[in-house]
């Protein structure tokens, strides 16, 4: 048995008119397969030109542990020069992944490498982030803690992508105080009999390729894997729905700091809380 997902929808091209009308309004992600084609980045950016222009900028790497009290909110598990790192992941060596890397913040020239999309979005053109991950590597199920609608453009390799709006959140398991569902759930493969809830939910599913972009609507549940090693950019556009951008102040003004609190003050008992209230809570409002 595998999770309940229909194809993300694809096109090789899409006008702003028609990407409001069936995509945004809607709140539907799609693939644009042609998008970026004109981008010098669409052939510069690779592993060997960021290790030539940024080499040795110091960059968070994260891997796939689970979430311990002793770390912070979104606390890197290691640091190293990026250099360093590309050469683990060149030898495919490493389960570190960059997450959330900020490249105009770092190296404002990679600005002259890509355009932001008009496609009705006001994106925030300060908020460009690098992911990078080695073959095999996956980040846990979750959401942003903006809520943002958010174009994810691929660069080298293959990526499976897994989307979940947030009406099926009483299907997944989501830790409370959080932004992630169970660290323990394998997406690409679930236990359905440790996890008989998400027989229940739908969601959506594509492979991105080389030069690929991704709509993702706001607030989307995503669950990533390199399925070889590469990297993409994300950028981004507050939500406008008023429930989602209440929540993601919530979160960034208040669910964040009280989870650092809570960790603090009860350690590894507050983690372990949180795991079992998923459980108790998605079995009570699935009816599993």
């Amino acid at each position: 048995m595998k999770l309940n997902l229909q194809d993300i929808p694809r096109v090789k091209s899409i006008s702003k008119e028609d990407f409001i009308e069936h995509y945004y309004k809607l709140q539907k992600p799609v693939v644009l397969e042609n998008y970026i084609q004109d981008w010098p980045a669409y052939n510069k950016w690779s592993l060997n030109y960021f290790k030539e222009i940024a080499g040795d900028k110091i960059v968070s790497l994260y891997d796939d542990r689970p979430v311990s009290y002793k770390d912070g909110f979104n606390e890197a598990h290691a640091k190293m020069p990026l250099k360093d790192y590309i050469h683990l992941l060149q030898n495919g060596s490493t389960k570190y992944r960059i997450f959330l890397w900020n490249i105009l913040k770092e190296v404002p020239l990679l600005q002259n490498d890509f355009k932001y999309p008009d496609l009705g979005l006001k994106l925030l053109k300060k908020l460009p982030m690098l992911f990078f991950g080695g073959k095999d590597t996956h980040t846990f199920m979750h959401y942003d803690i903006d809520l943002a609608n958010i174009f994810h453009f691929h660069f080298a390799g293959e990526k499976e992508v897994i989307l979940f709006d947030q009406n099926q959140n009483k299907y997944l398991y989501k830790i409370p105080h959080s932004l992630i569902t169970r660290e323990d759930i394998d997406f690409s493969n679930p236990d359905f009999e440790k996890w008989p809830a998400l027989k229940q939910a739908k969601g959506y599913k594509t492979n991105l390729k080389h030069g690929e972009v991704l709509y993702m609507p706001e607030g989307y549940w995503h669950y990533m894997k390199y399925i070889t090693t590469g990297f993409s950019m994300s950028l981004r556009a507050i939500p406008r729905n008023p429930k989602h951008l209440s929540k993601a102040i919530y979160n960034v003004f208040f669910m964040r700091h009280f989870d650092h609190v809570m960790r603090r003050i009860k350690g590894q008992k507050w983690i372990d809380w949180k795991n079992e209230t998923a459980v108790k809570k998605t079995t009570n409002n699935s009816n599993t």
